[in-house]
């Protein structure tokens, strides 16, 4: 081996010792298998250009059914699936009466009979009424005389299959063909009138993209006699001179800036006044928005502030706001709890546990020669017992 060594140093050979037995396994497998002929890799991916997969026409169909029979009427509706995701839907009103579980019966019976029509032999049936699904199966027993016959029907449509399955499907994942059992009562019973098929459109966009009206705005905002003195330099009608001077004291702290009114801050940071529309817009955006915390009321006003906004009435609206908001009320902390965790009792029931004391000894007598007074508390009810003895024994006590 050093030999070896010395002839190969000049190819700088690094020899790396094995770490696995596995490593060493696969090793000599590629040795005993050594190519003769070099072979370049293929990397080319076959069939590359194929997008997708055909469905073979052994894949199976799939049935939706559904029927329903209350006080509008019966109806039942059918949603046929092809493999391909194809739908072809069917409905059909009843002009008998029937039980609602007769009416599931009819549902799955019109929809077999449609599917023996286009010669399918694969059916996956799927209905959201667990009677009928579980007797079809044979998991349940037919008791009622009325489904009896039905069922045989449904046996003997069966026989035209090569492969048929029942799956129960909740009421949720079967709107399509409740749908059409609902649009099958909603028929008119003239038979003569034509029912034009109903032509599904898709809507990209609301229909009030169209026709965006102007901006609602407050005629009336809270700060417009500011803002009349503060341009203008009038004061409203009918102001005493008390108004007058008041208004010249508000002033002081407000900024006109164009036509957009600031209330300047003791930090001289400028806030931009907003009228009873933009602040009920603005108190749902910083309460519930998209980036709303539902925040109690006092903590609202702060971010409104730091926001850069003002109303004369922010942090009361504020509070009202909050307390009206549904989700603070459910999911909000309880404030009617204790300050504490609640101990239990060691006397839970009443009568259960006294205490008991003497009294005594009382320097003057009483007119019986008593010196003592005997008192039993109970420690539930605070109920108080109180006895005067002249000696206070074991058994006068007991």
């Amino acid at each position: 081996m050093a030999r070896w060594q010395i002839l190969l140093s000049e190819f700088d050979i690094v020899y790396v010792s094995q770490k696995a037995i596995k490593g060493s396994a696969v090793a000599d497998f590629l040795a005993s298998r050594a190519l003769e002929d070099y072979e370049p890799l293929n990397f080319d991916f076959p069939n590359e250009e194929l997008m997708y997969i055909a469905m073979t026409e052994d894949s199976p169909w799939r049935l939706n059914f559904d029927g329903a029979s209350n006080a509008v009427g019966n109806r039942i509706g059918v949603v046929l699936v092809s493999p391909n995701g194809d739908h072809y839907p069917f409905t059909c009103k009843l002009d008998f009466d029937c039980t609602n579980n007769m009416a599931e019966y009819e549902a799955c019976i019109m929809g077999l009979q449609a599917t023996i029509e286009r010669g399918i032999k694969t059916l996956e049936v799927y209905g959201d009424s667990a009677l009928v699904i579980y007797q079809l199966r044979g998991e349940w027993e037919t008791r009622d005389p009325k489904l009896i016959n039905y069922r045989k029907v449904v046996l003997g449509l069966l026989e035209e299959f090569d492969d048929n399955t029942f799956n129960y499907l909740p009421r949720d994942e079967n709107q399509m063909a409740d749908a059409l059992a609902t649009l099958a009562s909603m028929i008119k019973e003239n038979k003569e009138e034509e029912v034009r098929p109903i032509q599904m459109s898709v809507y990209e966009a609301p229909a009030s993209c169209c026709n965006i009206e102007e901006e609602e705005k407050d005629d009336n905002p809270w700060y417009q006699d500011i803002l009349r003195y503060v341009r203008d330099h009038k004061y409203p009608k009918q102001a005493t001179e008390n108004d007058k001077r008041t208004l010249r004291r508000l002033v002081c702290d407000y900024v006109l800036d164009g036509d957009i009114l600031y209330k300047r801050r003791k930090d001289q940071v400028l806030l931009r006044c907003v009228d009873a529309v933009e602040a009920k817009l603005i108190l749902e955006e910083v309460h519930e928005g998209v980036c709303g915390t539902h925040a109690n009321g006092f903590m609202m006003a702060r971010q409104i502030m730091r926001f850069g906004y003002y109303w004369a009435t922010m942090e009361g609206d504020c509070i009202n706001y909050a307390k009206k908001c549904h989700k603070c009320q459910i999911y909000g902390d309880k404030i009617h709890v204790p300050p504490s965790l609640l101990h239990v009792m060691t006397s839970p029931w009443p009568f259960s546990m006294w205490g008991m004391d003497v009294i005594g000894p009382i320097s003057s007598k009483a007119s019986n020669g008593h010196r003592f007074i005997f008192v039993v508390i109970n420690y539930f009810t605070k109920w108080v017992e109180a006895a005067s003895y002249a000696n206070v024994t074991k058994s006068a006590v007991n």
